[in-house]
């Protein structure tokens, strides 16, 4: 792996047009070579002005539970963790409220840049934030079941280590209240103990 490949494969994603519903341009990290990669749900309305993933409110207790566990500050992470998502574009508004969730054609379209992720990075620790994130790995109904375990998996030719964290979102109360709030410790201590996280 280059980064040179991976420089092409980040600005590639931004040309894409598959989905006519997204709001261009696509959220990129940047090309960052690791062999850890998070990949969250999609960006929510200020990622594609600051270009960058978790760039908001979300992001701010992300980092700080990252900050907490792992000792590094944001812009370590960022400077050591591949940060991408099921789905590259903001999907925009839900009339009922909050972000639309992406469709499944949108996620089956997007799927293409994820595998070429996987297999560009061959990344060790994968860490899942969120649902839509976590089905991508893992099938499950409720976030008590995933979250707080390590699952060891194969995609794209790799495999790896899923991870899963709830999502960092202030409308959830999952990761402040029992047993999310637990499980969310658990979580965070495995990513810091595992061999490929950059805290050694």
């Amino acid at each position: 792996m280059t980064i040179e490949l991976l420089t092409k494969h980040v600005e590639a994603q931004k040309g894409c047009t598959k989905c006519p519903e997204m709001h261009r341009p696509a959220v990129s990290c940047g090309p960052v070579l690791s062999k850890v990669v998070l990949v969250g749900q999609a960006p929510g309305v200020k990622e594609p002005i600051l270009q960058r993933p978790f760039a908001w409110t979300a992001g701010k207790t992300l980092f700080g539970w990252f900050q907490q566990y792992t000792g590094l500050d944001e812009a370590q992470f960022r400077e050591s963790v591949y940060m991408t998502a099921v789905c590259r574009c903001y999907p925009g508004k839900n009339p009922k409220g909050g972000d639309r969730v992406p469709n499944q054609t949108e996620i089956n379209n997007c799927k293409t840049w994820l595998d070429a992720d996987f297999k560009l990075l061959e990344p060790e620790l994968v860490i899942a934030v969120g649902k839509l994130a976590i089905q991508q790995f893992v099938s499950f109904d409720k976030l008590v079941e995933v979250v707080g375990q390590t699952f060891t998996i194969e995609r794209s030719g790799v495999e790896f280590d899923v991870i899963p964290l709830p999502h960092p979102s202030g409308v959830s109360t999952w990761p402040r209240m029992e047993p999310g709030k637990t499980l969310l410790q658990q979580a965070l201590q495995q990513i810091s103990e595992h061999n490929a996280f950059p805290n050694k």
